[in-house]
Formats: structure tokens, sequence, C-alpha cells
């Protein structure tokens, strides 16, 4: 979901009216396929153990694996046949109501740019392996796809009744930065985690962040940061709880009550919390 204020209010010269545009992929350089293979390697190595089965099972079935950049047409087709989804490419950030378009009709956007070699570690816009690589995988999940299908169709409801910025924290702390508790542990989902080789570490092994059991209503409260590392995790029971909260909730009174409510501070702690790990706060008092 777009979270910066740099988004066109048309169409860019050679987009679609939605916004769409050719991928091109003909056109990526050699260096720019090496850059892919270079990012996926070592995420590739880092993951198991760390990331949900069912991001690791995506990733297998959509063919991930194979060298250089994912050709869209090729990678949609495949997820067509497991869920029904398709990657679409954009020139970048889009507007929300275009966004909430794509995803309530199973069209997930992705950059069709890569960054450039000296910004392995961190791109402020998303490119497109932390749009491909990040999310896609989760998109082979039924359950997820689901999900994200459901919230694209929650947010037209969202901007007609003015609660846009609580509906983008549960994007944030859900597909973004989610976590969720298998029988082996923790293990994250959340793209701008498992993008990341240095926050797919900070995420389950770092003391310093909050990792807190996932509320509804607590986490569309909740402030974040998009500059660095997250100050608070939040854990999904599954996924399949996630859909039935989703579904099951009526947003339309849950808006009207949060809207009235104060924000919550990031890290801050609240008493009717259940808290899986009480982080020190140690890496953010450092950086302050």
């Amino acid at each position: 979901m777009a979270q910066d204020t740099h988004v066109l209010d048309r169409p860019p010269e050679g987009a679609a009216a939605d916004w769409t545009i050719p991928q091109n992929w003909q056109a990526y350089t050699a260096e720019e396929h090496a850059t892919w293979d270079t990012l996926f390697e070592r995420q590739a190595k880092l993951l198991p153990g760390r990331a949900a089965q069912a991001w690791l099972n995506g990733l297998h079935a959509l063919r991930l694996s194979e060298s250089g950049i994912p050709n869209f047409e090729e990678l949609s087709e495949r997820l067509m046949k497991l869920t029904g989804w398709q990657v679409v490419a954009v020139p970048g950030l889009v507007p929300d109501d275009v966004f909430f378009d794509h995803m309530a009709n199973r069209r997930f956007v992705a950059g069709n740019f890569i960054r450039r070699p000296e910004q392995l570690d961190y791109i402020q816009e998303p490119d497109v392996f932390h749009d491909v690589f990040g999310h896609v995988p989760m998109l082979a999940d039924p359950v997820f796809a689901d999900y994200l299908a459901a919230y694209g169709r929650g947010g037209v409801r969202a901007m007609e009744l003015g609660a846009l910025k609580q509906l983008g924290r549960l994007y944030w702390y859900t597909v973004e930065f989610g976590l969720v508790e298998e029988a082996e542990g923790l293990r994250i989902y959340g793209s701008g985690i498992v993008s990341s080789s240095a926050e797919s570490r900070f995420a389950l092994e770092d003391p310093s962040p909050n990792r807190i059991r996932f509320d509804l209503a607590r986490v569309m409260r909740t402030e974040y940061r998009i500059d660095d590392f997250q100050q608070n995790y939040f854990v999904i029971p599954s996924f399949d709880e996630l859909l039935r909260v989703t579904i099951e909730t009526d947003f339309a009174p849950l808006y009207a009550k949060l809207l009235a409510q104060p924000d919550i501070a990031i890290a801050e702690i609240l008493p009717e919390d259940e808290v899986i790990t009480r982080g020190t706060q140690e890496y953010a008092r450092a950086k302050d």
C-alpha cells in the first residue's frame, strides 16, 4: 500500500488507465539480472528456518529460484493456476483507489525496476525484488491470497469512512512486517522482512523489538515507522485465523470506535497486550 506522498494524480505517459505498464522484461540488462540473483542467493540461504512454511512453499511452487528477474507473464500463469492471482507492472507507487481495485480483483501491482548494486541492503521505494520475492510467494497460499483480496475490497470502504490510516496499519503489520506462530516457533512472512537480510535476523532474533499477539483493533491503532527496523512485530496464530477475523469483522463500527480513540505510540505496551517478547528497545534508543 502506498506510504509515500510522491504519488502522481494521473497515470504517467505510457501507462494504461489502470496505471499498469508493460514489464518490458527483455529490456533488463545482464547487470540487473545479476542483482536479482545476488539478492535471491543471499535471502534463499537465510530464510529456511526463519520464513513461514507457506512462504517457502510459494517460492518453490512459483519456481522463483530460476535465474534472473522473473517474467511477469510466466509468473502470473503459474500463480493463476494456484490462487487466481496475477502480477502486473506499475511505474511506481499508485493512488490508494487504484491499489485497492487491483488487489480486490486479484492483481498484485509490482514495480518493474530493480535497485542498483550499491542499494542491495536498502531502497526506499519498493522495487521488483521487494514486490516479487517478498510478496508473491505468499500469494500462492490460498488462505493468504483470499486475505489480500478481502483487504482490497475493504480498502474502498475504508476510504469512504475516512479510515485509511487505520486500515493501512493492518497492511503494514501483517502483509509487510507480520510474524506467524508455527509449531517450530515464530516465523516471518511479511515482505518487508523476508526481502531484507538484516531484518530477517532482527525480527526473530534481536532482543530489541516487542513481539505482541495480534489483535485487530490494537494493530489498527498502532503507529509505525517506515525508515528503520520495526519496534513492534505482531504475531498471528495462523493465516486461517487472520482471514477469519478479516472476513467476520464488521469494520464500520470498528472504524467509528478507533477514530474516537488515541493512537498507540510505537513501542508502547498496553496492560491487556499478550506479550510474547517484551523488547529492550536498545536498538531504537541507540538511534536517537
